[in-house]
């Protein structure tokens, strides 16, 4: 009987363990964790080979834009030198039709369609209409012909400067879809770009998370989770109440297997929202107040982030097994890597570093860490691994006390 009572205890308590901690158990092998590296480190190499050829295309095209650059100089020069000579035509038509006008009157022909004839019969011999009749022919020839020419050249010269604004419109369009381009390959490389180095890193610290499984003697292919909670169980203090000494501001009794809130007052500004936001925001109205660990443990990493905020991470023992909680946008930290904290134990004051709007705490909490030496993740496996803080802390809208 005894012994069946025994076993219903552990059921429970498993059962109770389950519940109270919402662990992600999905973890994968240290074969599996390099497998995913070196995902990664394709994705990064196929990432700088477009960068490379993005780099080429925008070459290409500024020499294109230079090209089309020449033309449209060239196109507004020939418009110039085209409007000169037009000026210079219709200067010429004045002075052909006044010219015209000078021989008419010469000989007495100014208006009406009978002058010509008047004029050729008005011969008083044979010999002088014949060359009437010449002078009028030539006359009216060289009219014809004088107007005809002049015509076609401002027809010419209109149609001239017609298709030279047409091309220099072509060629500004060309010029502002290259621009268009150049401007689109440019944002792809600078996206690119600005993901490399979070990409690189990520690389790197997982490259060092493989060594630190292997070193903590894990198996190829047993469970990173299992592996790093039976490691590090042994170096960090259990997460339990009454285990606090030293001042840090009205400790209340903890929220569950001794957690508490990261804050003396203040209140929540954000929630956790899975992907979307992996932790929670927490403000107060002292924007450098001091900040504490949610519970006892062992400091695992702290660090500048990509975007420049100060980052502390705290691995915890939860009845054997481990999380961590991370604390960023910190103003200054006051603890060091491998130093075991209460949550009495002042970590660092709250700031605004980094990718923030104004003064508050960034927390969440994982099952693993990409960061932290042995944390047993990627950066991919790591926001999968997230979950709610509010899981192991309560917090109400505000609080006074932890």
């Amino acid at each position: 009987m005894m012994k069946k009572v025994v076993v219903i205890v552990i059921v429970l308590s498993l059962i109770v363990s389950y519940t109270i901690l919402p662990i992600d158990t999905s973890a994968k092998t240290i074969r599996e964790f390099e497998a995913e590296v070196a995902k990664y480190t394709s994705e990064l190499e196929a990432k700088k080979n477009k960068v490379a050829k993005n780099d080429k295309e925008v070459a290409t095209i500024k020499e294109k834009i230079k090209s089309i650059e020449g033309q449209i100089t060239k196109a507004e020069q020939d418009i110039k030198n085209l409007q000169k000579e037009i000026d210079e035509s219709n200067k010429k038509i004045k002075e052909k039709k006044a010219e015209s006008k000078k021989i008419m009157e010469y000989y007495q022909i100014s208006n009406g369609e009978n002058v010509y004839l008047e004029y050729a019969f008005g011969a008083t011999s044979i010999t002088d209409m014949i060359y009437r009749m010449s002078v009028v022919e030539q006359l009216t020839e060289y009219n014809d012909k004088v107007m005809k020419e002049l015509d076609q050249l401002i027809k010419r010269n209109e149609q001239s400067q017609k298709n030279l604004a047409s091309k220099k419109e072509e060629l500004g369009k060309l010029k502002k879809d290259l621009n268009s381009e150049k401007e689109k390959i440019n944002a792809d490389t600078a996206s690119l770009k600005a993901a490399m180095p979070g990409l690189e890193e990520q690389i790197k610290a997982a490259k060092q998370q493989i060594q630190d499984l292997k070193r903590m003697g894990c198996g190829t292919n047993e469970s990173v989770q299992s592996c790093t909670a039976r490691y590090y169980a042994r170096f960090v203090p259990q997460a339990s109440s009454g285990s606090y000494s030293g001042g840090g501001g009205a400790i209340s009794t903890p929220s569950a297997n001794g957690f508490y809130r990261p804050i003396e007052y203040g209140y929540l500004t954000q929630g956790y929202r899975g992907s979307a936001h992996m932790g929670v925001d927490i403000s107060s109205s002292n924007k450098t107040i001091t900040i504490y660990p949610i519970a006892s443990g062992q400091v695992s990493a702290k660090y500048y982030d990509y975007y420049g905020a100060l980052v502390l991470k705290i691995r915890h023992n939860v009845g054997g097994r481990i999380i961590y909680s991370t604390y960023a946008h910190l103003s200054s930290w006051s603890v060091s890597v491998g130093q075991n904290v209460s949550a009495a134990t002042p970590i660092g004051r709250m700031g605004s570093t980094g990718y923030s709007t104004g003064p508050h705490l960034h927390l969440e909490v994982t099952s693993c860490d990409w960061k932290s030496a042995g944390g047993g993740c990627t950066w991919a496996q790591y926001q999968r691994s997230t979950m709610n803080p509010a899981s192991y802390v309560s917090f109400p809208s505000s609080w006074s006390n932890r």
